[in-house]
């Protein structure tokens, strides 16, 4: 009850100061005191679609390589969207599937696609709708096949509920396609041609999970579908989990329905039980039949099984019956790449990686020259490249990069021309470059950059099969992408797909400042990346208040030179309104090789609390800084950092905002947590020093906190601990709490609400420079 009153006290004294503010507000404009364009609001950027970035798509390419597929407004149907075939090189337009052949029978309407795929033979199409969320995402739903010779139209899953199947996929032979039953969580194969459904599980339940994953497995590890045919069709390998034993984490729902009710949510905290994950084989065609597990070591409730694919065979030989395994020990210091017989189950290991604080699995694991060597990102050089390993397990590993910079992600793997394409940045972190590499003469022929030297800036590319086109995707910091088809690797642009000139021509149309990309000197030979966004009309003579957006988590980077979307906008607002907007990247982010990274381990929230510390120090000392005016804000591990840094450092930080934020790595997850921090049974003092908890009695600044009742990804548990401990200490702060909503605190008018609460919380806390744009609250 005391809990409730001091939530509801503070609560209403926030609404009621913007009801306030909305009050004394000025009178509308009239004709003619017409808005000034130049200048942001809130209003425009998060209530209007003026500043919506322009999308297409989805875009899957075809399996020749040669063209794409994407979705359009049907001109023909008042509904629905076509299925269009571009050609790559020449751009021509041929309409694949009319949306007039997706009208299920007795229905007027065509389906709605959120996803599709075809059969390796093109002629079936399978197409996903009709979602709901699983955890974060939505993964269940309805699922079509669409058959092309015939233009017949089949639902999958016989007369089970609506939007419960999940993750199907075609056989390779397209004559069957396999699911998950959400709820029940079994796998089964239905015939197309006879419609006959076949069960291969059924001991599927909420604690025996078959064919995918639960909470902290799709979170932490970026698994969802959790099941895999044989490249024969004849076999299906799969996950099995067993969460008993996992504890649930009630979500209160309190805004859904007249009373109450609790949404449970299998969510491993720190240091607590996880599910035991093995992987099994069984048989796809007939009646199934009985799995045969992996023999895979160690206890599987202390360890993980993060990738699972079907291996290819070596050489020209016959089809493989092995299964390449990621397997992890709890820790995750240690990760062995292992070769399993699909028959056997008996399970070798090829190749281990180790590191004294923790490794992290391969998306893009791949077989090359034959299915003899492991296509492997690692870190024991000091920094991270690409490696061969010998698949038989014998013989060193060969680079196939090297140097003293990062290879940041793989865009794939071309096994015909033996190259490897990824994407990194040797001269400046802050941005993104394509590069391939030979895999064939590892050693002996030098990488080539494909991204233009005159485009600076972030690229990103999704190559097609055959390597001989890619979508382009190119934006600079202040600058909104521009969307192309692309011949590689001579990188000509072909078309454009999107180029989102109305929103450049909005932006260009701005009143903004210069942004300074800059290395802040903290001492000790260390230097951190940073930006600072400058007002428009900057006077160098003048002093400006600093308002720092942080996130600071492992391996992230928010000082990027690539567009930000409403975040860089409401940046710029602020900075319109007099201030400088700061980001700085401290040790623990990406980019800058294991040791700049890994110097966090055990001790989340110390180091990087210190050099935001120190970075706020430093840029305070600029001339053109006041520094009794500097604050600081961030989101989700953000929050944990905005906390740290005004109650650590109470001296340097006038104010801060802390959304969603982390306020003890106990509270967080197993997997996330003990990668980074160790369990916190052997480590409970680096738990401990890192937590903004131990340091409440610290705050002298001004403190907002905004959380999400309903967030099933960091508990509003967080708030409530840090709330405590405020009260504790008898610090004064104030608290924001949006009903039922998750992390991401969004929905409605929400967005637009949080981000006028900010504004104000910062002008008030903060005050700006005179002179600044003159805009309306």
């Amino acid at each position: 009850m005391i809990r409730r009153l001091l939530f509801v006290c503070v609560l209403t004294a926030t609404l009621g100061g913007l009801a306030a503010a909305q009050r004394t507000a000025p009178a509308a404009s009239t004709a003619s005191t017409a808005p000034d364009s130049t200048l942001l609001t809130v209003d425009r950027i998060y209530a209007s679609p003026e500043f919506r970035s322009g999308s297409f798509g989805p875009l899957a390419w075809l399996s020749d390589g040669a063209a794409y597929t994407t979705l359009e407004r049907s001109a023909e149907a008042k509904e629905g969207r076509d299925i269009v075939r571009y050609d790559a090189q020449t751009g021509a337009r041929t309409i694949l599937v009319p949306a007039a052949r997706l009208v299920p029978s007795g229905e007027t309407a065509p389906l709605e696609i959120e996803e599709y795929s075809w059969s390796d033979d093109g002629n079936r199409l399978l197409i996903f709708t009709n979602s709901e969320q699983v955890w974060r995402t939505n993964t269940r739903g309805d699922y079509w096949v669409l058959d092309r010779t015939t233009w017949t139209l089949k639902k999958l899953g016989g007369a089970g509920p609506a939007s419960t199947l999940m993750f199907a996929k075609f056989s390779p032979d397209g004559r069957r396609v396999g699911w998950v039953r959400y709820g029940e969580y079994n796998l089964y194969v239905e015939d197309l041609a006879t419609g006959g459904i076949t069960k291969l599980t059924t001991d599927g339940s909420r604690t025996t999970i078959n064919g995918t994953f639960d909470w902290v497995y799709e979170e932490e590890l970026g698994l969802q579908d959790g099941w895999r045919w044989s490249p024969d069709g004849q076999s299906i390998a799969y996950w099995q989990l067993d969460a008993t034993g996992v504890r649930d984490f009630p979500l209160y729902n309190t805004t859904d329905s007249l009373y109450a009710y609790d949404v449970e949510v299998q969510y491993p905290k720190a240091g607590e039980t996880n599910s035991a994950a093995r992987v099994g084989v069984v048989g796809a065609t007939g009646g199934g039949g009985t799995t045969r597990w992996l023999a895979i070591p160690g206890d599987p409730r202390n360890n993980y099984i993060a990738r699972m694919e079907w291996a290819p065979p070596v050489g020209k030989g016959p089809g493989s019956q092995e299964l390449v395994i990621q397997h992890m020990n709890r820790l995750q210091n240690t990760l062995h790449v292992m070769l399993a017989d699909a028959k056997s189950g008996a399970v070798r290991t090829a190749f281990t990686e180790q590191d004294s604080a923790w490794v992290e699995q391969f998306d893009d694991l791949r077989f090359v020259n034959g299915g003899r060597d492991i296509l492997w990102l690692s870190e024991r050089s000091g920094w991270t490249h690409l490696y061969l390993f010998p698949r038989a397990g014998s013989g060193a590993p060969r680079a196939v990069t090297n140097g003293a910079f990062d290879v940041l992600s793989v865009a794939g793997v071309d096994t015909v021309g033996g190259w490897v394409y990824y994407t990194a940045s040797p001269d400046n972190p802050t941005q993104r470059y394509l590069y391939r590499a030979s895999y064939t003469r590892p050693g002996r022929s030098a990488p080539e950059r494909l991204s233009p030297a005159a485009q600076s800036g972030v690229h990103g590319y999704n190559p097609s099969p055959s390597f001989r086109y890619a979508v382009h995707t190119y934006s600079r910091f202040g600058v909104p992408p521009t969307s192309e088809v692309i011949s590689l690797p001579d990188h000509r642009s072909l078309r454009t797909l999107v180029d989102n000139a109305a929103l450049k021509a909005k932006v260009a149309g701005l009143r903004l400042g210069a942004t300074d990309f800059t290395q802040v000197d903290i001492g000790n030979g260390i230097r951190l990346n940073a930006y600072l966004i400058k007002p428009p009309g900057f006077d160098p003579s003048r002093r400006y208040p600093v308002f720092f957006t942080v996130y600071g988590g492992p391996g992230s980077q928010t000082v990027l030179d690539g567009w930000g979307g409403q975040n860089f906008l409401w940046h710029e607002m602020l900075a319109q309104r007099g201030y400088i907007v700061a980001s700085v990247d401290n040790r623990g982010t990406g980019a800058r090789g294991r040791a700049w990274r890994k110097v966090i381990y055990g001790q989340m929230g110390v180091v990087e609390t210190k050099d935001q510390a120190a970075a706020a120090r430093a840029i305070g000392r600029l001339p053109y800084v006041d520094s009794t005016r500097i604050g600081i804000w961030g989101w989700s591990y953000g929050g944990f950092m905005a906390l740290n840094t005004i109650t650590q450092a109470p001296d340097v930080y006038r104010m801060a905002i802390a959304v969603a934020p982390v306020t003890h790595w106990k509270y967080y997850d197993t997997i996330y947590t003990e990668r980074y921090n160790g369990l916190p049974q052997d480590n409970a003092a680096g738990y401990d020093r890192g937590s903004p908890l131990t340091y409440a009695k610290n705050l002298r600044g001004k403190l907002l906190i905004v959380h999400g009742s309903g967030d099933d990804n960091v508990h509003y548990q967080n708030t409530e601990a840090m709330v405590n401990a405020l009260v504790a200490a008898n610090r004064p702060f104030q608290l924001m709490v949006y009903p039922n909503r998750t992390h991401s605190i969004a929905g409605g008018a929400t967005r637009q609400h949080l981000f006028t609460l900010l504004t104000k919380f910062v002008e008030e806390n903060l005050p700006a420079a005179t002179g600044g744009a003159t805009v309306q609250p």
